[in-house]
């Protein structure tokens, strides 16, 4: 198997259109790297290149210790799975495999070799002699697996492959693959638009909006530590609350104040950070686990305490979605199943500081660094801030 490198790569369309904007991604040998981003923001054209179904404008792109910047795909060993299927639908499940081996002229034996093997990974032996239209979404979906698995390529690559299954399928099916990367050992690198796809199957995530790479990191990094509000917000369900506030001081501490006056404090960790926000606008981030009913809350206080006003209940069986107004603000907050709240009413809301993340209004950058963040998580865990016995 082999990295990946992309070295300063653009992708620019009739000299104005900018794809994909001086991109530098290092994709390590055998990690499942992930490419996340709301449609047209680039993922899938930075595959196309990798895969050389496109070609870059600027930059250089190594796999292996190979520049393949001008190396035909055929030619760069690598196999791709696409959104759908493509496959022959007058061949069979065997033929369709077997197909690129035959091309290449392969030794029948080495052919029947390697799509019997294919086959027993996917746990498709069964359905070699069948026609794809006698097929299922899930099994025709293993069936271009297996087409790749046959080549024994260096790297794969995968283009939303499981948006066309139902939403059933589609977790059985990442489940599948994060086995089958266990199992080959190899490079995969995976386009999808939905972050919770990124999150449970990736060991690195690059996050890309308009052309631009935001961050590339851990999915837990990504989750707890993102460097900018467009990862805050689109990494995570339900979507991390934004509320725009005022760093202010008080009673020898600093307290962020929300719209109406309503104030809540700064952890002493994070004071730092802030001081040179005193006075000013910035945006905190909250996430909806992290906000809590009251009544189930043991470390509730005056200044990590709202009052609210309920708007919607989502019971989902292990925990509530709250959709609720807070002064100016709307926020949204998974808390205990068993809450009393009812629509229309007011209660009172918990929010655990420990756990808040903090943008500068201009920049959109985070304030609060990592180290101080991973001392507030630490915290948090420990139950000195916030907690209860909603299980998050």
């Amino acid at each position: 198997m082999a990295n990946v490198l992309l070295d300063h790569v653009w992708k620019i369309y009739d000299g104005k259109v900018e794809a994909v904007k001086d991109a530098n991604i290092a994709i390590e040998d055998k990690e499942f790297a992930v490419l996340v981003g709301p449609s047209g923001c680039g993922k899938t054209t930075t595959l196309r290149m990798i895969a050389g179904l496109e070609e870059i404008t600027k930059g250089t792109i190594k796999i292996g210790d190979k520049i393949v910047n001008d190396v035909e795909p055929k030619d760069r060993d690598i196999a791709m799975v696409f959104q759908n299927y493509a496959l022959y639908p007058h061949m069979t499940v065997y033929q369709n495999m077997s197909f690129g081996l035959r091309l290449r002229k392969f030794p029948k034996a080495e052919i029947d070799k390697r799509v019997k093997e294919a086959a027993r990974i996917l746990g498709i032996e069964n359905l070699l002699d069948r026609k794809p239209k006698q097929l299922s979404g899930g099994q025709r979906q293993r069936v271009a697996l297996g087409r790749a698995i046959v080549r024994d390529p260096k790297v794969f690559l995968f283009d939303e492959p499981l948006s066309n299954l139902d939403a059933k399928l589609r977790v059985q099916m990442r489940s599948e693959l994060k086995k089958l990367h266990l199992r080959l050992n190899a490079t995969m690198v995976y386009v999808t638009h939905d972050q919770v796809e990124a999150m449970t199957m990736a060991d690195k995530i690059i996050v890309i909006r308009d052309g631009i790479v935001q961050q590339i990191d851990s999915p837990f990094n990504l989750y707890h530590y993102p460097k900018n509000t467009f990862v805050a917000g689109f990494i995570g369900s339900p979507a991390m609350n934004f509320l725009r506030a005022t760093v202010v001081g008080k009673d020898g501490g600093l307290w962020i104040r929300l719209g109406n006056g309503i104030l809540l404090k700064i952890p002493k960790i994070y004071e730092e950070e802030f001081m040179e926000y005193k006075d000013k606008e910035i945006l905190t981030g909250i996430r909806p686990e992290d906000i809590y009913d009251k009544m189930f809350a043991v470390a509730a206080k005056p200044e990590n305490t709202v009052r609210v006003k309920v708007d919607i209940l989502e019971p989902l069986g292990n925990q509530t979605i709250l959709h609720a107004t807070l002064g100016n603000d709307t926020i949204v907050a998974s808390i205990d199943p068993k809450t009393e709240a009812n629509v229309g009413q007011e209660m009172d809301l918990v929010f655990d500081m420990s756990m808040m993340r903090a943008f500068d209004i201009q920049t959109q950058k985070a304030i609060i660094t990592k180290e101080k963040l991973e001392s507030g998580l630490r915290d948090s865990k420990n139950g000195r801030i916030s907690g209860n016995n909603h299980s998050k």
